[in-house]
């Protein structure tokens, strides 16, 4: 998960100020030293580093913090103020052409995705009401044409090609006019990337920019690089100039130094982050979402955007009414499984719920999470319509043919059988009005 090691030493830091009642500067000091250090392995520029904690000092000792009844709350607020800070402060959003005809210009050196990410960035605009094109202006890479043409495919957006031209300029110009022709509002240009910066690269990058005229260039990096990310930020935004950045492969970054430097060394803000394989698996990149994820105050906001745009509306309302009537069967219960895989798995989830510590998150086998849910699929879909209607009639012998259907053991079976019940029980309990527990865990949702 992101920002996982990170998380887990902040956390402890003010775990430990949290332990000591009335907090000392020796202990502010120390803890000043966990988070220092912290940041370091987390692969976070020296110089950003040395300014964040210096001005958490100067805020949490000029504010007369250590003197106040809740230093610990104070100084995390003032870690998390100066985090924020330290991203860009604000989200910053796309921005779009007045004419209403938007071109997008993707960046950046090869294997960061990009290509993938033109998609991802199409599924985004789709989701926004808009109409893009992609445009294949990567000339060089063998099958890059190919593999944007799937890309587009995969999620319904046309691709401008022209596998007969090898000048990227004027494919960039023919997309254009092609998208305007066609009556779409935006085009989403995939160029060709290289090993490392070189002048034959930014020479075409320039060329089109001169052509095109680009709402926003977006340059793509791969938060993997750490700070070879940033250093590449810099020298694209030095040589071409750049509108923002879309920090990949998020998922597999446990650091998250790039994510937390790229903004203060370069002046550049993060506008997505690539969250996953998947073509919805690009979100916005809130430093102030992500400030609270890392010091484990979850992510609600986030949670809830995800949970309307990957979950259909009449399934949600419909699965509600049932809840109420007592009907809640197993096709219920597969359609919450379903409804997970949609936001992303457990793991995503649980990373954006409140009062879970980095520690906790560590103790779930993720993977093994994964499988449970193909073994409850393989289960319920094993059942004939009748029994997953009416799980009460799940003797012993129908139990074991669906055991044999679906591949695996009897006792597997049961345990499906009794998480549902499990479920069931909790549907119950949480459409109740009367119930003291669900106005409790709506109390604590701030409902």
């Amino acid at each position: 998960m992101a920002f996982e090691g990170l998380s887990e030493r902040l956390q402890g830091a003010f775990k430990d100020l949290r332990g000591q009642g009335v907090v000392s500067e020796k202990d502010f000091d120390n803890a000043m030293r966990v988070v220092k250090m912290a940041l370091l392995e987390a692969d976070v520029n020296f110089k950003v580093v040395k300014d964040f904690v210096a001005t958490i000092k100067e805020k949490a000792l000029g504010a007369g913090v250590l003197k106040s009844l809740t230093p610990d709350q104070m100084v995390v607020k003032i870690v998390k103020d100066e985090m924020v800070d330290m991203m860009g402060g604000t989200g910053s959003k796309l921005t779009f052409s007045p004419s209403g005809f938007t071109v997008f210009m993707l960046v950046g050196l090869q294997g960061t995705g990009k290509t993938t990410t033109a998609g991802k960035l199409a599924a985004y605009l789709k989701q926004t009401g808009k109409h893009p094109m992609l445009a294949a202006c990567d000339i060089y890479r063998p099958a890059a044409i190919d593999q944007l043409e799937i890309v587009g495919k995969a999620v319904n957006t046309p691709v401008y090609v022209d596998r007969e031209s090898h000048d990227a300029e004027k494919i960039a110009l023919d997309a254009v006019r092609e998208a305007q022709r066609r009556g779409l509002n935006a085009v989403i240009i995939d160029t060709a990337g290289r090993l490392q910066i070189d002048e034959q690269l930014m020479d075409e990058l320039k060329t089109i920019k001169k052509s095109v005229k680009p709402h926003e260039i977006l340059l793509v990096v791969d938060a993997l690089t750490g700070q070879d990310a940033v250093n590449i930020a810099k020298g694209f935004d030095d040589a071409l100039g750049v509108d923002g950045i879309i920090m990949t492969k998020m998922d597999g970054d446990s650091r998250g130094g790039a994510a937390l430097s790229v903004k203060a060394v370069t002046g550049k803000p993060i506008k997505f982050m690539g969250t996953g394989e998947k073509y919805n698996a690009l979100e916005p990149f809130h430093p102030d979402r992500i400030a609270s994820r890392i010091l484990g105050m979850g992510d609600v906001m986030s949670l809830i955007e995800q949970a309307e745009n990957a979950l259909e509306e009449d399934e949600l309302i419909q699965l509600e009414q049932k809840m109420r009537k007592n009907k809640y069967d197993l096709e219920d219960f597969l359609t919450q499984m379903r409804q997970i895989n949609k936001l992303g798995g457990i793991g995503k989830i649980i990373d954006m719920i409140p009062g879970i510590s980095a520690a906790d998150k560590k103790g779930i086998d993720l993977e093994q999470g994964k499988k449970e849910l193909a073994k409850m699929e393989a289960v319920i879909l094993s059942m004939t319509p009748k029994e997953r209607r009416n799980p009460s009639i799940l003797n012993a012998s129908r139990r074991k043919r669906i055991a044999a259907g679906s591949g695996q053991t009897v006792q597997t079976v049961n345990q499906v059988m009794k998480k549902y019940e499990e479920m069931k029980k909790m549907a119950k309990i949480m459409t109740n009005p009367n119930s003291k527990i669900a106005r409790g865990m709506m109390r604590n949702l701030g409902f």
